[in-house]
């Protein structure tokens, strides 16, 4: 009975953070109300704030979720490349794309840092996407296609440039048909620069 009742725990947690991932996308944080989830998957008022305390509780998780789940689709693009600056492109790439995503542009890029203030989104990046480009960047800096440097501040000018590019990509009510091209033909220039001049194509 102990194990039934955690699986029962586990599917109902589950089924509030779906409920809830897909009314925050569709509707924004402000519109969604905690007890319509909780109804709408089946369960009382009272069982959605055991789980997760309040509105904004499950949102944090939700978010939690959808970051993870960026930093896994940044990693799976940069992992289908074997040379380390392409590497670098291509998780950069991926992370701008995913702006497009309607999911991640709302709950992410949207209603994230309104919601949960700047410092706490910023280190829910941080343990995602973040991690990924640090990562990279260290591993760029060790074979001298970058100048030895302090990685870690560059990660994040990079990393602060890049979510200004995709908040600009996700906000933009009609963005132009090219906008998304045409911030990865700047980010490609922004890395060119990053690379050390005997390391530079000719």
């Amino acid at each position: 009975m102990a194990g039934t009742r955690a699986e029962q725990r586990a599917a109902t947690r589950a089924a509030l953070l779906a409920e809830g991932r897909r009314r925050f996308a569709a509707d924004g944080y402000h519109a969604v109300v905690l007890a319509d989830v909780a109804a709408a998957v089946g369960v009382t008022k009272g069982a959605a704030y055991h789980h997760f305390a309040s509105k904004a509780g499950l949102f944090r998780a939700v978010v939690a979720d959808v970051q993870h789940e960026l930093g896994e689709r940044v990693a799976g693009a940069a992992d289908r490349h074997d040379d380390p600056w392409e590497r670098l492109r291509a998780g950069c790439r991926a992370f701008l794309a995913a702006g497009s995503d309607p999911v991640v542009r709302r709950i992410v890029l949207v209603d994230a840092p309104a919601v949960l203030g700047w410092d706490e989104w910023r280190a829910m990046d941080e343990d995602s996407s973040a991690r990924h480009l640090a990562e990279a960047l260290g591993d760029l800096v060790e074979a001298g296609v970058i100048d030895d440097q302090p990685v870690e501040p560059l990660a994040r000018l990079l990393s602060g440039a890049m979510n200004e590019a995709a908040l600009w990509l996700a906000r933009s009510q009609a963005p132009a048909p090219d906008a998304l091209a045409r911030t990865e033909e700047a980010l490609d220039r922004l890395l060119a620069g990053l690379r050390s001049r005997t390391d530079r194509p000719s």
